[in-house]
């Protein structure tokens, strides 16, 4: 699918357009952030996550007219793909399953388990 580059003169609102969608890829093109299609096949769940993460940092964006709105929205995008430019998944550990130790266990005892 061929997304176009986000255009405050859309007939559409950012919102309308973002719905459309689907894919890293397609969020990269929609914000007009050149990227390796490498980095992105390996690092996509990572990237979009991170972006995610950034966006819930980032406060009330909705209040923003949408231009204002996409320029954010961009800035974040690419810091989250810059982030695997530089780095791995393994060590931004986006991922909650990346924060976790050793397996943990826990004692039940017979009377718990019969109570």
């Amino acid at each position: 699918m061929s997304v176009q580059p986000y255009s405050p003169d859309s007939d559409l609102s950012l919102d309308e357009c973002l719905e459309e969608l689907v894919s890293a890829e397609d969020f990269l093109e929609f914000f007009a952030i050149p990227f390796e299609q490498k980095v992105v096949h390996v690092n996509r769940l990572h990237i979009m996550q991170r972006y995610h993460n950034y966006l819930g940092k980032a406060g009330d964006l909705e209040t923003l007219a949408d231009e204002a709105r996409a320029a954010v929205y961009r800035q974040l995008l690419a810091r989250a793909y810059q982030d695997f430019v530089e780095s791995d998944a393994l060590t931004e550990k986006v991922f909650k399953v990346f924060h976790m130790h050793e397996p943990q266990t826990t004692f039940v005892s017979i009377d718990q388990l019969l109570g």
